[in-house]
């Protein structure tokens, strides 16, 4: 115990102050988003009247428009010369928009802010990603990744934990905390900006073509495809983080507390991420990511059936739970199984599919609401994560 503790404490002091950086940056702007996210749906319903398919619309809409401005950003990244100015580029959109959330009028007005904020997300995404693993070592790749996605997800539950607190002082203002969202987005900017490198020796030779050439694409290999494919099923069962919101504010969770929910969430997801990517250091990381998706299928049998919070509770820690065991992993593999060159691009292209993905999951899952209840909702979700176990034997094999 004491030696793998030993272990683990090494790795984290050989991973590159960079990926330290870019997690910190990710931690604060996460902090900023999940403030808004956490209460978002509640706004959305209560305040503005839309309906749970206006929900799914917007939140599946604002995650596909990410994912679609990912495989561009990235293929600029694999392009020209510096991932680190995309990267900037994303963040700061992302920064100014969040001002557009608490001046919002009506749905139409939340859904564009949603919009804009997310093309930022797209910008910087795969350009960092490609930046994680251009400055890593193979062998630390899982746990760099894992690391980058922990910190992320402190931001993640620090949000909406300060988001109640802002809430209790200002006596129920959504539009308060808002604007308390605004000052964490600033303050990733400048810590990108001026706390990560990006050493010339690190980038890999441009590719011959542009790389969204069809060409280019090929060459990013059979075991990438494979891993595109896992995590899009995955993803088709993986809807939006706002209907576990819902359903507890259903059975009764007074809207101020509602972010407790991404706080639980987000803990575990958190707490889960960096021992994922270690383990799958050793050469493994196949086992975890089937464990995450048995964690799905139990998340969602006990959402679709719970009848009182005890069990909505267990369900969001295993939700929590589900997602620190994969997300930082399917990062990992993308960067074991795209060449150099094109890391950027396969990061891109990984996370279009999975955007596309969530946005047809998303909106399933507000319709199924609306006509049939939560319990469909979050059962379909169950079948699908079950079903989507079938498409890791094959990249088993391939790992092998």
């Amino acid at each position: 115990m004491a030696e793998d503790a030993t272990l683990r404490f090494g790795r984290l002091r050989r991973i590159p102050s960079s990926v330290w950086a870019l997690g910190l940056v990710s931690l604060l702007m996460d902090f900023s988003s999940e403030m808004i996210h956490a209460l978002l749906p509640v706004y959305l319903v209560g305040a503005m009247g839309a309906t749970m398919a206006q929900v799914g619309v917007i939140e599946g809409v604002a995650e596909a428009t990410a994912s679609i401005v990912k495989i561009f950003s990235g293929a600029v990244s694999d392009w020209f010369a510096s991932r680190k100015l995309l990267a900037i580029l994303g963040y700061g959109l992302a920064a100014v928009t969040k001002p557009l959330f608490p001046l919002a009028p009506n749905v139409g007005w939340v859904m564009s802010a949603r919009f804009i904020d997310r093309i930022g997300k797209g910008v910087r995404g795969a350009p960092r990603d490609a930046l994680v693993a251009d400055v890593t070592p193979p062998e630390l790749r899982g746990a760099a990744f894992g690391l980058r996605q922990s910190l992320d997800t402190v931001g993640a539950f620090l949000g909406p934990a300060v988001a109640v607190l802002v809430m209790w002082l200002t006596v129920d203002d959504i539009r308060a905390v808002f604007w308390v969202a605004v000052i964490p987005a600033v303050l990733a900017v400048a810590v990108l900006a001026f706390g990560v490198r990006e050493p010339e020796e690190s980038r890999p030779a441009r590719p011959a073509r542009f790389p969204l050439h069809w060409d280019e694409l090929k060459g990013l290999g059979g075991d990438f495809w494979l891993v595109v494919t896992a995590a899009t099923l995955f993803s088709l069962a993986r809807f939006s983080e706002a209907f576990l919101i819902l359903k507890a504010t259903s059975l009764g969770l007074p809207a101020a507390l509602a972010p407790l929910v991404l706080v639980a969430m987000n803990v575990v997801y958190a707490a889960a991420s960096y021992p994922a990517g270690v383990f799958s250091d050793r050469g493994d990381r196949v086992t975890p990511l089937a464990v995450g998706t048995l964690m799905l299928v139990l998340a969602d049998a006990a959402l679709a059936y719970a009848p009182s919070m005890p069990l909505v509770w267990a369900g969001v820690a295993l939700w929590g739970l589900h997602m620190g065991l994969t997300q930082g992993l399917f990062s990992a593999l993308v960067a074991d199984s795209a060449p150099a060159a094109l890391r950027g691009t396969a990061f891109g292209v990984f996370n279009l599919a999975g955007g596309l993905a969530l946005l047809l999951a998303s909106y399933a899952a507000g319709a199924l609401w609306d006509l049939y209840g939560s319990a469909a909702t979050f059962a379909a979700g169950g079948v699908i994560a079950a079903v989507s176990l079938a498409a890791l034997i094959p990249l088993a094999r391939s790992r092998r």
